[in-house]
C-alpha cells in the first residue's frame, strides 16, 4: 500500500494506543508484528495501553480480540490504534469505512506502522489497494486450511488438457518418433510433449 500510504499526512502525535496484531493460519504467529509495532510506539512516544493478537482469516467476524479494541476505543480509553497495515483490520471495504466512520465520531485514529493516520477523508484512494491486500490474506488462509485438511494441491495428473493425450505421446514416443512429430501429430508443443515423456520417465 505504499502508493496510497504517501498521499497521507504525516506527523499525527498521540498518547494512548492499543496494539492490534492478526494473523490468517496457525502456522503463523504475531512475534514479527508486535516487535515492530512496539519499536514504533516507543519511537513515536505513545503509551501502550495493550496488546492485541489473534489468528483469523481476513474475512472472518467473530474477531474477539479485536471487538476488545473497539470496546477500548468507543470507552475513550485510546487515542489510536496501531497496525502494520490496513489488512490486518477491516475484513472487508465496508467494514473498514464502517469502522473508520464509528473512530470518527469517537475521535480515535487507525495509525499504521509507517506513522501514517488513516481517516474517512483520505481512505477511498486506498480502497483498491486494500481490497487486494485482503484478497491475497485469504488465499494464504485458504491454502493453509486445505494443505492441514490433507488437499493435494499441486495439480495432479488428469488435470492437464494435455494428459488426455499422454498415452498417444507415449505410444509415439515409444515409436521413435522425435517430440516435434509427435507435438505436430496430436496439436501439441514440443516442450508440452517432452514434459509428458519426461513424467512418465521419472
Amino acid at each position: 500500500m505504499r502508493d496510497f500510504r504517501s498521499s497521507l499526512s504525516k506527523g499525527v502525535q498521540l498518547g494512548q494506543v492499543a496494539i492490534y496484531c492478526r494473523v490468517s493460519t496457525d502456522d503463523q504467529c504475531c512475534k514479527r508484528q508486535e516487535r515492530d509495532l512496539r519499536a514504533f510506539a516507543r519511537r513515536a512516544g505513545h503509551h501502550i495501553v495493550g496488546v492485541f493478537k489473534e489468528t483469523a482469516s481476513g474475512a472472518k467476524n467473530d474477531r474477539v480480540e479485536r471487538k476488545k479494541v473497539m470496546a477500548l476505543a468507543q470507552a475513550r480509553e485510546i487515542d489510536a490504534i496501531l497496525v502494520t497495515e490496513l489488512s490486518r483490520w477491516g475484513r472487508s471495504t465496508q467494514d473498514l469505512v464502517q469502522t473508520l466512520d464509528d473512530f470518527h465520531t469517537w475521535k480515535v485514529s487507525v495509525l499504521a506502522q509507517t506513522g501514517l493516520s488513516f481517516d474517512l477523508s483520505t481512505i477511498m484512494a486506498g480502497l483498491a489497494e486494500f481490497e487486494l491486500d485482503l484478497i491475497r490474506d485469504r488465499v494464504k488462509s485458504g491454502l493453509a486450511a486445505a494443505r492441514a485438511h490433507g488437499i493435494v494441491l499441486s495439480r495432479q495428473e488428469g488435470q492437464r488438457p494435455s494428459d488426455k493425450k499422454a498415452k498417444k505421446v507415449l505410444a509415439q514416443h515409444r515409436q521413435g518418433l522425435s517430440y516435434r512429430r509427435i507435438g505436430r501429430n496430436l496439436g501439441l508443443s514440443e516442450n508440452t510433449v517432452m514434459e509428458i515423456v519426461k513424467r512418465e520417465a521419472g
